[in-house]
């Protein structure tokens, strides 16, 4: 494994947890692995690992980002990955904020419903917490 792969692969575990990344790499396959590779290295590895800015700051990029482009699923991932950057609820309507202006309205209402039911997730799955 390449410094960047493995400093990706702590980040990556980091910031969206141990037991999500072991459940990506758990249905890893042939087809998938050169992607898996790819994402670890460039995205983990490379960009998230800058230390430029904080987890925090990267994290509100990410949700603003992935709520102007639309991409549901892998914001609901990212907002659930606050948990372990550091950003907050706040933190996270002003990102929304940004998109409205920026990205549009309607993406930014939809990315604050996703917010609103993962976010009520988080706090129920934490109460119910041992």
């Amino acid at each position: 494994m390449t410094e960047p792969a493995a400093k990706g692969m702590a980040i990556r575990k980091t910031v969206l947890g141990q037991a999500h990344v072991a459940r990506a790499e758990a249905a890893k396959s042939a087809f998938d692995a050169p992607f898996q590779a790819l994402i670890t290295d460039a995205a983990w590895g490379h960009v998230w690992a800058r230390e430029t800015i904080s987890l925090r700051e990267r994290s509100m990029l990410t949700i603003a980002l992935l709520a102007g482009l639309g991409n549901d699923h892998e914001l609901a991932l990212h907002l659930r990955a606050t948990r372990n950057t550091g950003a907050s609820e706040a933190d996270v309507m002003e990102a929304l904020l940004h998109v409205a202006i920026y990205a549009g309205v309607p993406r930014a209402n939809h990315a604050i419903s996703i917010a609103k039911q993962v976010f009520a997730e988080m706090a129920d799955a934490e109460r119910d917490a041992p």
